[in-house]
């Protein structure tokens, strides 16, 4: 019990540092929820403001080739373990991915991952931030549950495709993120529509994030489409060098 309060102890004085921390969250696997946090990161680290963002997917850590760092070593230091910084915003990342060999999978019971995740939490020199985001895996699991208990979050961004398959399970996790008391900001609607060069936009996907959002009160951030471009600068690590953002003057 001792040792479990000073942890809680050492991530709240971490925390303490942190201006507002938001995680990205869906409880739906394939929906891009790592691709909606990095480019979130980015949109925040390129208007100045001091970023870090943590994969928490141990399972299925996406960061990291995002950003063109999937090799590189984090560093110890006197005040634990360094976060890895992005080529060009120097946007501090920690991501399981960095510790494991290329093409090994984690295989781990969840008890193990939420003593990871807390570890992650206090020994990562995070610094004084002004945002820290949260990637989440997909379910509405540990990961999750500890996040929501371990961090005060400022509230949590809930990505979502227009399927109303989707739909149904985002709807879970923003039910769960109210259980826990933590504030829902919004949903983000990935791989909303087809912009077609010759015939315009193109959106017969479904419309199942603009139903949930008008459900639960919620306002639908931004729609990000499906393009070749994007998917081409995230599978080359690249993603600071993509020229939209989508988020535009966002700020969460």
């Amino acid at each position: 019990m001792g040792e479990t309060n000073e942890l809680e102890a050492i991530i709240s004085n971490k925390m303490g540092h942190i201006k507002r921390k938001i995680a990205v969250m869906s409880g739906k696997g394939g929906v891009g929820k790592s691709t909606v946090a990095a480019l979130l990161a980015v949109h925040l680290a390129k208007k100045g403001y001091l970023v870090g963002l943590l994969d928490a997917d141990f399972l299925g850590p996406s960061i990291p080739k995002l950003f063109g760092i999937e090799r590189k070593k984090p560093l110890s230091s006197i005040d634990g373990i360094d976060p890895v910084l992005s080529t060009k915003y120097a946007i501090r990342i920690m991501s399981i991915q960095f510790m494991t060999p290329e093409g090994i999978a984690v295989i781990w019971r969840g008890p193990m991952i939420s003593k990871v995740l807390r570890d992650y939490l206090a020994y990562v020199s995070w610094g004084r931030l002004d945002y820290f985001i949260i990637d989440m895996p997909p379910g509405t699991g540990d990961v999750p549950i500890t996040v929501m208990q371990e961090i005060p979050l400022d509230g949590v961004i809930m990505v979502a495709t227009p399927h109303d398959l989707t739909a149904q399970i985002v709807e879970r996790a923003i039910n769960m993120a109210r259980t826990m008391n933590t504030e829902v900001i919004g949903i983000v609607e990935n791989m909303s529509y087809y912009q077609c060069p010759e015939c315009g936009r193109i959106a017969r996907f479904g419309k199942g994030a603009d139903l949930l959002a008008k459900k639960y009160g919620l306002k639908i951030i931004t729609k990000i489409p499906i393009e070749e471009k994007l998917s081409l600068f995230c599978d080359s690590g690249l993603i600071e060098d993509y020229d939209k953002d989508y988020f535009d003057n966002y700020l969460p």
